[in-house]
């Protein structure tokens, strides 16, 4: 993600100002300051963000790193690409994500270990509230106890189907689906994997895709920027209408993809990058991204 990001903004001629782990390279043509460990990292952010006029935050919702870094980055006077600090708080959480699009989509319901109404039958999932990705997320074939599960987890029932993500931008009051991806989702040991992600490998011939992604926007309406849905599909989507999982708020791995299967520069799309991009750009092509 970040050097398919790097390597976009700088091909629209924006001077890229970022950090990196010591472990691994620098992104190639940007200015990256090293981060070890020991060393004082929001210090070092907020140093950054104070001198940047535009900040593109990319971090996990995990203990609130991405609010934390996203305040950071408002408080030091830069423009943020992405959604509002509300919007972020709720994407943050299953179960305020789960509250706000019942609505608008299907969505499975979200409880709390221990509460887990009579006359449910497995499996179930279990994951952090605040996690990202599969990040701790367990298959339970039965309803687990208050005391199996780590403080924070909730559970949902297990929805079959295939998994997907949509890819989605929302600027200058319009929402465009992007990509619809297929998701390389493995349950090994009771615990999801994520494993890789087909990139525009869905088609979306009845817009049925672009309709889940408007209503997640009318949902959340501090959308903003390029983010991701995840969601489950069933074999026909004609029938079995789309499930949606939870909303990131962010950039995700599909991004690392998306300017091969599109055929342009997505940064182009966003504001205040935005540029001319070719009238019919074609359907976009599958690009395969293995982890």
């Amino acid at each position: 993600m970040r050097d398919a990001l790097v390597s976009d903004l700088l091909d629209l001629g924006v001077e890229v100002l970022t950090s990196h782990d010591d472990r691994t390279r620098a992104p190639y043509g940007a200015e990256s300051v090293s981060v070890a460990p020991g060393d004082q990292v929001w210090r070092l952010w907020a140093d950054l963000a104070s001198a940047c006029e535009v900040a593109w935050v990319v971090a996990p919702e995990s203990s609130g790193l991405l609010a934390k870094l996203t305040g950071l980055v408002r408080d030091a006077g830069a423009r943020v690409i992405g959604p509002d600090d509300e919007t972020i708080r709720i994407a943050s959480s299953k179960a305020l994500t789960a509250s706000k699009l019942a609505p608008f989509v299907l969505t499975p319901p979200v409880w709390r270990p221990g509460e887990i109404p009579a006359g449910h039958v497995g499996p179930f999932v279990a994951k952090p509230d605040d996690g990202a990705g599969c990040e701790d997320t367990r298959l339970l074939p039965a309803a687990p106890k208050k005391t199996q599960l780590p403080k924070g987890h909730i559970v949902q029932p297990f929805v079959p189907g295939d998994a997907a993500s949509l890819t989605v931008l929302r600027a200058e009051g319009r929402t465009r689906l992007l990509s619809a991806n297929r998701q390389r989702i493995v349950v090994e040991n009771g615990l999801f994997r994520f494993r890789g992600v087909g990139v525009a490998a869905i088609e979306d011939h009845d817009r049925s895709l672009a309709a889940v992604a408007e209503a997640v926007v009318a949902a959340l309406p501090g959308l903003s920027g390029i983010f991701g849905i995840d969601l489950v599909l069933g074999e026909d989507r004609s029938v079995d209408n789309p499930v949606v999982i939870e909303v990131n708020p962010r950039l995700t791995t599909a991004y690392a993809g998306l300017r091969d299967a599109l055929g342009f520069n997505p940064a182009a799309l966003v504001p205040p990058f935005c540029a001319k991009l070719p009238a019919n750009a074609g359907a976009p092509r599958h690009v395969e991204i293995a982890l």
